[in-house]
């Protein structure tokens, strides 16, 4: 029988993760299978500066984790941090098209690309994920989804978030010079908040902050929504060099 594994790998300043699950039908739920850690070398607060060090570091957690699951890892889903990670607002409208006032996909997805179009031409970045915040017609706020209700005009809020397209091309590159495709990129503070966060939490509206070891990433969520997100350059090395300095100790 076919088995349904699926491949994350997350490509941090301070390690390497990969993780291997499979998706066990008969109880309907995934299962991690395998692990794979490995120390990073040629990043630098969250993105490449030395390649072949950072393809190394990622072959070496990759076999970590193919050992461990007894599986051929090809295809990977990619989390992606990094200090060139950052989120924008934009907003979009659009005339309902039908004749009764319906709201359609299609007006939906109007308001949608116009509000990518109002938010400029960031120099040099890449949208990796565009979330709708809020939807009005005619001016009123939609509590839910806007299809099926009738109007004149839809408006909608979105969050972009954004990050450097040089630095997503790299990290592209490094993981499919370690021998695997990439399936999609994903932005590591919302893949952090789909694990740490119950929809509950999501819901009623928190920040989850992430110290990592030379970044550190906010993601804000409400109404099960992410509505900013954030990533500063600095961490928990920053913190030990400090109070190495303080102290004067090695930092070890």
């Amino acid at each position: 029988m076919t088995r349904k594994i699926t491949v994350g790998i997350d490509v941090g300043t301070y390690s390497t993760k990969v993780v291997v699950s499979e998706y066990i039908k008969e109880e309907s739920r995934s299962a991690i299978v395998g692990t794979g850690l490995a120390e990073s070398e040629g990043l630098r607060r969250g993105y490449i500066v030395n390649f072949d060090e950072a393809v190394k570091s990622i072959k070496k957690a990759i076999s970590e984790a193919e050992r461990s699951s007894r599986v051929k890892i090809k295809r990977a889903y990619i989390s992606m941090g990094g200090i060139s990670l950052e989120s924008l607002i934009a907003h979009g409208t659009a005339i309902v098209s039908r004749a009764d006032g319906e709201v359609t996909e299609l007006d939906v997805k109007k308001a949608l690309e116009e509000s990518e179009k109002n938010l400029g031409d960031p120099k040099n970045k890449k949208i990796l994920h565009s979330v709708p915040v809020r939807f009005k017609i005619d001016g009123e706020e939609v509590m839910g989804r806007p299809t099926g209700l009738r109007g004149l005009k839809l408006e909608v809020k979105t969050l972009f978030i954004i990050c450097l397209e040089q630095h997503y091309e790299d990290l592209i590159e490094a993981v499919e010079s370690a021998g695997v495709e990439v399936a999609d990129v994903i932005a590591s503070p919302i893949a952090a908040g789909l694990i740490s966060l119950s929809k509950k939490q999501r819901n009623v509206g928190c920040i989850l902050v992430n110290i990592g070891s030379e970044t550190v990433s906010i993601v804000v969520y409400e109404n099960d929504t992410p509505i900013s997100l954030d990533v500063f350059p600095i961490g928990s090395a920053d913190i030990t060099n400090d109070m190495a300095l303080g102290l004067k100790i090695a930092p070890e």
